[in-house]
């Protein structure tokens, strides 16, 4: 398990001690593991509860990090890690900014978790970071609208490290469950689409530029 903000050891997850739900966790578990999408569950913090085989091949290529491997923490991976970039296309527009806006109403309904308040501080200690957070972020929700705090059903770009699937993207699924749900955790699949075709645009016409938006977090090598 990945140590957390601050460079401290989390605490162990709290797990259901009754056999009844013990079970459930591992037919959930069994049933993740013969999908072929990456699949995972999350806690409240985004905490990785369980990850299937293709969750740890889509990010066997990141490198290590003391802090955020996405096998620990989906929400550390995304806006902490140098590599995420390298699995998770159009990172700042298409997973930084929806995370944080995930991270703020979190932070909203657990406002004395410790963890989360770790994120907040080391969001803090990162100048880009922070004035995406507290400016750029609310004129993107307003912009956005419900999407911005709603993950099930988002297509999002991808960089998969299989060569036969390349650039893709992915459908988010929310496959909670009641019981789930009850332990306050939630089950996401990635659901890979065929790779990306892209098409020359016609003769005579120019590609329209896009419109530039706030860096949320350092790219690899900067």
């Amino acid at each position: 398990m990945a140590y957390q903000a601050g460079g401290q050891r989390p605490a162990p997850r709290p797990v259901p001690d009754s056999p009844e739900a013990q079970a459930y966790l591992q037919d959930c578990g069994a049933l993740m593991a013969a999908l072929p999408f990456p699949s995972l569950v999350v806690d409240h913090r985004w905490d990785v509860v369980l990850a299937n085989t293709a969750y740890q091949t889509l990010f066997r290529p990141v490198g290590p990090h003391p802090t955020a491997m996405p096998g620990d923490n989906f929400l550390r991976f995304v806006l902490f890690h140098p590599d995420a970039g390298a699995i998770l296309g159009d990172h700042e527009t298409s997973w930084c900014l929806p995370m944080l806006a995930l991270f703020r109403t979190a932070l909203e309904r657990h406002a004395h978790d410790p963890v989360l308040q770790g994120i907040r501080q080391e969001i803090a200690q990162d100048p880009i970071m922070e004035a995406a957070f507290r400016q750029g972020l609310p004129h993107w929700m307003r912009a956005v609208g419900e999407e911005a705090v709603r993950h099930d059903g988002a297509v999002r770009p991808l960089l998969h490290p299989d060569p036969r699937r390349g650039a893709t993207e992915c459908r988010l699924l929310d496959e909670t469950t009641p019981m789930l749900r009850d332990m306050g955790w939630t089950r996401l699949t990635l659901l890979l689409r065929e790779p990306r075709r892209t098409t020359p645009p016609p003769r005579g016409r120019r590609r329209a530029r896009s419109t530039a938006h706030l860096t949320v977090v350092p790219t690899p090598g900067s």
